[in-house]
């Protein structure tokens, strides 16, 4: 009988997920109280300590947009491919996109 390895949420993520090594402990609690407006674009940005709210790790580094709230965490709709996706995602797992100053 074959045995199958088990492929959890976190599974192959173990340079994904990894903090530097300044940056371990606790977290900020001004991430947690971020705001963002609907049309914010957002750069998803795991924290891989705080477990509630988190995206799927195939997500960790795109781009999106704020489209609602849901509770505590944010509507974010991402292109994957050629199909668009709405992500339940908490605050804490997402950074204001900065646009470049034009002078």
């Amino acid at each position: 009988m074959v045995k199958y390895k088990k492929k959890g949420p976190r599974s192959k993520t173990r340079h994904k997920l990894r903090k530097k090594v300044r940056e371990r402990g606790l977290v900020k609690p001004n991430l947690f109280l971020q705001e963002f407006e609907v049309g914010d674009k957002v750069h998803i940005k795991i924290n891989p300590s705080v477990h509630s709210g988190m995206p799927f790790r195939r997500f960790h580094g795109k781009i999106g947009e704020v489209i609602g709230k849901r509770g505590r965490c944010y509507l974010v709709q991402i292109r994957d491919g050629k199909k668009e996706k709405t992500l339940i995602v908490n605050p804490v797992h997402l950074r204001k996109q900065e646009l470049p100053q034009e002078s």
